[in-house]
Parts: C-alpha cells; sequence; structure tokens
C-alpha cells in the first residue's frame, strides 16, 4: 500500500488545519475552499483515521506538524510513516481507506503562497471520477492545466 500511503497522505495534509478545528464554521470554509466533494471525502477519512491517530501519541503529533507545516518534505516523511505504522496494525482499517480512496477520483492541482504551476495534465477514466479542479490562492499563478 505504499503509493495509497503517499496519495493518502498528500490528500488529507492541505485539509488537516480544517480537520483539527471544531465547529461547525471550519466546516463551511473548508467547504467553500476545497470544493464539497472533496471535503466530504476528506472528512470521510479523517473519521476512519481519528481513533487509530488518538492512540498513538507520535501520530497525533505528526497530524498537528502536517497540519502547521505542509511543504515541510521531513514533516511529509513523518506523516507516511505514521500512516504506514497505522494501516499495518490494521488490516480492516487498510482495506477501509483502500476502498475509500479508490470509490472517487478527486484531483486538485493547488498553488499556494506566491507559487507558479504550469503545463500539467490531470487524467482519469471511468464513472467514478468526481472532480477535476485548479486552485490558485495567495498571489499564485497556474497556467497550461490540461483536465482531461
Amino acid at each position: 500500500m505504499e503509493t495509497d500511503i503517499a496519495t493518502l497522505a498528500k490528500f488529507l495534509t492541505p485539509f488537516l488545519p480544517f480537520l483539527l478545528k471544531a465547529g461547525e464554521k471550519a466546516t463551511e470554509e473548508a467547504g467553500k475552499f476545497f470544493g464539497q466533494d472533496a471535503w466530504e471525502q476528506a472528512k470521510t477519512l479523517w473519521k476512519k483515521l481519528l481513533p487509530k491517530v488518538e492512540a498513538k501519541p507520535a501520530a497525533k503529533e505528526v497530524i498537528k506538524d502536517a497540519a502547521d507545516n505542509p511543504d515541510d518534505e521531513d514533516v511529509q516523511a513523518a506523516l507516511r510513516v505514521q500512516l504506514k505504522k497505522l494501516l499495518k496494525e490494521d488490516s480492516d482499517l487498510t482495506n477501509e481507506i483502500k476502498r475509500l480512496m479508490e470509490g472517487k477520483v478527486i484531483q486538485q492541482v493547488l498553488a499556494e503562497r506566491k507559487s507558479t504551476i504550469s503545463d500539467v495534465e490531470q487524467s482519469a477514466t471511468g464513472e467514478s471520477v468526481v472532480q477535476q479542479e485548479t486552485v490558485a490562492r495567495d498571489e499564485s499563478k497556474i497556467e497550461g492545466v490540461i483536465n482531461c
């Protein structure tokens, strides 16, 4: 499940600041910010992972670090390690997360913090494709995106 862990970590990281906040305001903000389908999938995945994360202090700390420092490669590596450990310990959880990740295809090109992204192609096939989106925030630019 190596690739799935990397995909799971990449998918969840932008949502973590919102998932860690309590209350409806955070939910409303995230739904508007990311799109409702992506937000719903993130919440569903998080609901499955949360009991395991809460039970492991190291995982809980890494989740907070990833929410605070989403672009830090070392934090991302630590997040992947903790997710791998959690999923290795529970085959039912592993299967459920895999099923949830395969159930929908949500692709997002996201530029933040004055970054520039260019010449990206997103493609997916089948009836499970729910959403492909391009989002530029914080004075960022995205050019040449092809959604197929």
